[in-house]
């Protein structure tokens, strides 16, 4: 605080200002009984001194300051009282504003810190077309390609947009030679049992293919594999299916490579307003908006749960998980609910 430094024990008083301390300064005046020195915000305690007395309760007049009583260490910042001497500072997570503002207070310029992984993005389908380019007969815009660059790069993982491939085994096989140099192939597309789905087929010529299908709504055709090294998760194609899937799976992984526990997604339980349909077979992963009110969590379906319908994801602040064996999400229970945004 802005004020004087003075000894508490002679408060409250009359005392001789002796001196003045700003932020910054060198050689410092001594306090002594019956005296004071004016003094700033930041600036170091002079010897002698245990408390800062605040302009508000002073008043100063020719030379003579009046002060209000005061207890020792009053306004004073004691030295480690931040982080004592030989604190082990655990930074084990992704470096936030605070974070850089502790390592800058100790000085430090550089540390060890884990590599972000390059992450391959590999669009599949004659069908798909760059956003900005003219659209033909039975084209549609690749909305999947910049969508998982960005979920990648909120991951933590650097996203490399690999050329697109054709629906050929040849294609996917250069295109996926293309992303071998990174540490993940993320392909979209080309996983299910369609004639010109190659994704998979490449993986087990290769003999890297883990398994195959998973029993999620959105997201049954996912196939989880290796090539030439490189861990691929194949995602579906469907928009939906394709972000939510690199929730459940990608997402971990980049972060567990930068050494972060789970997917970082807050979680809560939260109660339907409604009934929301389900495949019965399946866990599903329903698009929702969560909110608080009146001391309860409650969740409403954002619109259509195709796989396909990419406005009710965006329009949505969490995925409530209703698992296999029900029909719908049902409004007398509650469930658990991945956070993707804000929560009002």
């Amino acid at each position: 605080m802005d004020g004087y430094a003075l000894r508490a024990s002679d408060t409250p008083g009359q005392l001789r200002i002796v001196g003045e301390v700003v932020a910054g300064a060198g050689p410092l005046p001594g306090v002594s009984a019956g005296e004071a020195v004016r003094i700033t915000t930041g600036a170091p305690l002079p010897p002698g001194a245990d408390t800062v007395v605040p302009l508000e309760d002073a008043h100063e007049s020719r030379g003579i300051v009046t002060v209000a009583p005061s207890s020792p260490g009053a306004f004073v910042r004691l030295p480690g009282s931040d982080t004592p001497a030989g604190t082990v500072v655990c930074l084990a997570h992704a470096l936030s504003p605070a974070a850089i503002a502790v390592l800058a207070s100790f000085g430090l310029v550089r540390v060890g810190v884990r590599r972000r992984p390059r992450v391959a993005i590999l669009s599949t389908g004659d069908e798909l077309v760059e956003p900005g380019g003219e659209l033909r007969p039975g084209q549609i815009y690749d909305s999947n390609a910049p969508a998982l660059a960005a979920a990648i790069s909120q991951a933590g993982g650097e996203p490399v947009t690999l050329a697109r491939a054709s629906d050929s085994r040849s294609g996917v096989e250069a295109a996926m030679q293309a992303g071998a140099g990174c540490d993940l192939i993320l392909t979209s597309g080309g996983v299910s049992v369609g004639q010109h789905d190659h994704v998979r087929e490449v993986l087990e010529s290769a003999g890297g293919l883990d398994f195959w299908r998973i029993a999620v709504q959105p997201g049954k055709p996912l196939a989880v594999g290796e090539y030439q090294g490189v861990t691929v998760i194949g995602l579906p194609g469907n928009p939906v299916s394709a972000l939510v899937t690199f929730e459940l799976f990608a997402r971990p992984l980049i972060r567990a490579t930068l050494g972060l526990l789970g997917d970082g997604r807050l979680r809560v339980r939260a109660r339907p307003e409604e009934p929301i349909a389900k495949d019965k077979a399946r866990r599903a992963f329903l698009r929702v908006s969560v909110w608080r009110e009146a001391g309860e969590t409650l969740a409403r379906s954002t619109g259509g749960q195709g796989s396909a319908q990419l406005r009710p994801l965006a329009e949505a602040n969490a995925l409530l998980v209703v698992p296999e064996g029900e029909e719908a999400a049902d409004p007398n229970r509650s469930y658990e609910a991945i956070i993707l945004g804000e929560l009002a």
